[in-house]
């Protein structure tokens, strides 16, 4: 028997009743309210028999509004905000380790110093590994929806590093203050400057991503300059804490116009081990911890090299960092550009191929034209090796709801790479007291990458060169 017979049956019985007790002559108007009460019965029990994806949200309609999140609008005024603001949050994050090679010339032909290039480059690299280890362990912050925090805290941390470096007058307090300070600030931005954008853009994604990505390219280009020539008038002190300064204003700007439009509902979980059992995804994680061993040799010592080797002076040598970073920023964006139609692997197969094969032609330049040709070569290619990895881990994975931890594990491995990288090449100058050395280190690793990436892509699609990646 239907729900809508029931009632009708139950609205008849009390008609009856209610017409004996009138008085004689009168007589009640049957009610026939059973009309919508029924079709408001049977349209509940059609919702609970339909499918989970056809239900409607009760309290939604009660409430007169849905909160469930609306598609990404994949441009317009306020999503372009937050890749601006994500771009300044990449120039403070990466863009302060892109800068470290300015600090390492700096550091080497410091007279109070007596450290050896290996020892100076852990600064860098100790500064490079927190920004990934943080930020992955910051990750569920981000998912509880404390993304104001965490970019408040980044823009503390890096401007009070630069502040304390620039009293800091021993190795160890340097290390205190411009690895650890700024590099536990970097970590709290990381996450907010890739996580944020996926949830303004769609199709334009990778292009959105490339350009915020190109804010750590314009800090390895400001950041270097500011500081050569402030530290020739002002000394080192006043120099790094206009730095301080840059990064305060910068970051602030961020904290004020990026909003984050969903908070996610799950969780999620440090962890997806089951993940590693994934050829592709296991080949790809080991392939970006070979390219960051790798990537930072010649960041961080290319001005040390034409310094030393004679090949130009202190004061244009401190232009060579800024000019490959400078090379980096189309580097970023127009491989980003490309993938969103070939796919990512596609283009960072080549990207990275060409850097690895940069860092074997590096042994060979002697002069100053070869050296900034080389700059702009290996800034450009770079540019687009460490700015896509992002956008490829999401070709290799099927459940979305663990992108996050699939994204942060390879990240561990690749801070790790970050981490142990320029040291091993600073030792192996030191023992050899040749750069042959760590040239080769550095082409060897890179070229590995390369091919890694490139049995990912045949294990992901196959040998066809047309298949998008």
């Amino acid at each position: 028997m239907s729900s809508s017979t029931i009632v009708d049956e139950e609205m008849e019985k009390e008609n009856r009743i209610l017409d004996d007790t009138l008085p004689t002559g009168y007589r009640l108007q049957p009610i026939r309210t059973h009309s919508t009460i029924s079709q408001a019965l049977d349209a509940e029990a059609n919702i609970n028999q339909s499918s989970p994806s056809e239900k409607v949200n009760i309290s939604t309609l009660e409430n007169g509004r849905d909160d469930s999140p609306s598609p990404p609008p994949d441009g317009g005024f306020y999503a372009w905000l937050q890749v601006f603001g994500s771009f300044f949050l990449f120039f403070n994050s990466w863009g302060t380790v892109n800068a470290f090679g300015v600090f390492q010339t700096y550091y080497e032909n410091n007279p109070l110093w007596k450290e050896t290039p290996s020892n100076i480059s852990w600064i860098g690299s100790i500064q490079a590994f927190l920004l990934l280890i943080v930020g992955v362990m910051t990750g569920p912050l981000f998912d509880a929806g404390y993304f104001r925090a965490l970019i408040t805290a980044g823009a503390v941390l890096i401007p009070l590093g630069f502040m304390m470096t620039s009293i800091a007058k021993t190795y160890w307090q340097t290390m205190l203050a411009q690895a650890f300070l700024i590099g536990l600030g970097n970590g709290c931005l990381f996450v907010p400057s890739v996580a944020l954008l996926p949830q303004y853009f769609s199709t334009k994604k990778a292009l959105a991503n490339g350009l915020a990505a190109a804010g750590s390219s314009f800090g390895g280009v400001i950041y270097p300059i500011v500081f050569r020539r402030l530290e020739q008038q002002l000394g080192f002190g006043w120099a790094t804490r206009v730095l301080g300064f840059i990064s305060f204003a910068t970051v602030w700007f961020s904290v004020l116009v990026m909003r984050p439009r969903v908070i996610p509902k799950q969780k999620r979980h440090l962890t997806d081990l089951a993940a590693f059992k994934e050829l592709p995804y296991t080949l790809f994680c080991i392939a970006m911890m070979f390219g960051f061993i790798g990537f930072y040799g010649p960041v961080y010592y290319i001005q040390p090299y034409a310094i030393g080797k004679g090949i130009t002076g202190v004061g244009l040598g401190f232009y060579i960092l800024p000019i490959l970073n400078a090379a980096s920023i189309p580097g970023r964006i127009v491989p980003n550009f490309i993938a969103d139609y070939t796919g990512p692997l596609n283009i960072l197969i080549p990207c990275s191929l060409m850097t690895g094969i940069l860092a074997f032609i590096w042994i060979s330049i002697e002069n100053l034209g070869g050296t900034i040709v080389f700059a702009i070569l290996y800034g450009f290619f770079s540019g687009g090796f460490v700015s896509m990895p992002p956008v490829a881990i999401v070709t290799l994975t099927k459940d979305m709801s663990k992108l996050g931890t699939r994204m942060g594990q390879c990240f561990v491995l690749s801070a790790f790479g970050l981490l142990l990288g320029t040291p091993v090449s600073g030792a192996i100058l030191k023992s050899t007291g040749s750069w042959l050395g760590v040239q080769l280190f550095s082409g060897v690793t890179i070229v590995l990458t390369g091919l890694l990436l490139l049995w990912t892509r045949i294990a992901v699609v196959g040998v066809s060169i047309k298949r998008r990646a």
